[in-house]
């Protein structure tokens, strides 16, 4: 296992964290799992209040003790935005006394996905600001699943020292975040690159054909680790044998080699000659919809699904488009009314209106929830 500093934080964190939010099982496959994680070098531990009982099972495990870390173990937890600083005070007490700690590592507020919600976290800031100054907490955060600006304004704040968001190989519009994160260094965590990421522990055959000689998980994970900003990756097992896979890659912490180049530029020749001139190149230009509906997202999904039959993975995704709220938002690509707003915007003269309704008889059909509401 290699080890990176954490940004400002100055921790030194394992290029794997564990996730927590799959914890669902029972008290002792959480410690079971917790306890393989430790010996196999991760010393970064992140839950949330919204994870179930995550915090009652690790908290639990803690209590009971552990195997020895090969690096001290540090511990987040996350909390949804208020703007009433009592209120995000009682919630870290709360967090640290169902986790067995007097001190948490790393505290995000979880989900900061609007412009709105920034504006709540910022107006209960003083409640955190109490508990850095007596110790309780050493380190603020925030997670977020926010469209790109939002995300930057809350960088911009400098009321963080880290950050938690997606990007990943099939997914890199928060490139900018990243960027801007480093200039600011910031701890930068990416957020379920296994399953976000494209569901790459079940990889369809012609992307696993076009990821050779690596698995489509190891190359997408050797594209973030090579990348020397991002500080750690998250890995969210439900059971200690699901961490086996991930961890192959742990101790390769190189740039990428010439060979993973190549492959991932085999996967962009993919995609340019199977969609040719149906390629969405992802500039956001088609938005707002007057409809809301996610133009880039939907035909995102779209792309991977011709391009590399990720089509398990766009149904998936494309399921949770108006159940899924704030975390994934935006309506169906059915939803469209021909009203042509955005076809004067695309710079690829793209037919907006005819590839949302071919994206939704491709993946339309299956709904989906956030895991902890289902």
């Amino acid at each position: 296992m290699h080890y990176r500093r954490f940004g400002k934080t100055n921790l030194n964190l394992s290029v794997f964290s564990l996730g927590t939010m799959r914890f669902l099982a029972s008290p002792e496959n959480a410690r079971n799992t917790l306890e393989r994680a430790i010996l196999m070098g991760i010393n970064h531990i992140e839950t949330a209040q919204g994870y179930g009982k995550s915090e009652e099972y690790l908290g639990a495990a803690l209590k009971a003790g552990l195997p020895a870390a090969r690096s001290p173990l540090h511990i987040t937890t996350k909390i949804p935005p208020t703007p009433d600083p009592d209120t995000l005070e009682r919630a870290i007490d709360d967090s640290l006394a169902r986790l067995n700690l007097d001190v948490l590592d790393g505290l995000a507020i979880h989900g900061i996905n609007t412009a709105e919600h920034l504006e709540r976290a910022i107006a209960g800031m003083s409640g955190i600001d109490r508990a850095i100054a007596d110790g309780r907490v050493r380190h603020l955060g925030f997670s977020t699943h926010a469209p790109l600006e939002v995300i930057l304004n809350a960088i911009r704040t400098d009321r963080f020292e880290f950050i938690n968001l997606h990007y990943y190989y099939f997914f890199r519009r928060n490139a900018p975040a990243i960027a801007r994160a480093h200039e600011k260094d910031m701890g930068i965590f990416i957020i379920s690159p296994a399953d976000k990421g494209g569901r790459l522990y079940t990889p369809p055959p012609k992307l696993a054909e076009l990821c050779r000689p690596f698995s489509p998980l190891e190359l997408n994970y050797r594209f973030l680790l090579g990348d020397r900003r991002i500080g750690t990756l998250s890995v969210g097992p439900a059971s200690p044998p699901e961490l086996d896979l991930p961890l192959r890659v742990c101790d390769s912490d190189l740039p990428l080699t010439d060979a993973e180049r190549t492959a991932l530029e085999r996967l962009e020749t993919a995609l340019e000659t199977t969609l040719g001139t149906d390629t969405c190149r992802q500039c956001y230009e088609c938005l707002p919809c007057p409809e809301v509906i996610n133009i880039p997202e939907v035909l995102r999904l779209r792309n991977l699904a011709i391009a590399y039959d990720m089509v398990e993975f766009g149904k998936y995704r494309y399921g949770m488009f108006e159940n899924a709220g704030h975390w994934f938002p935006g309506r169906r690509g059915d939803r469209c009314t021909d009203c042509g707003d955005c076809l004067p915007r695309c710079p690829e003269n793209l037919d907006i209106p005819r590839l949302l309704r071919d994206t939704h008889e491709r993946l339309g059909g299956r709904t989906g929830r956030r895991l902890w509401e289902s």
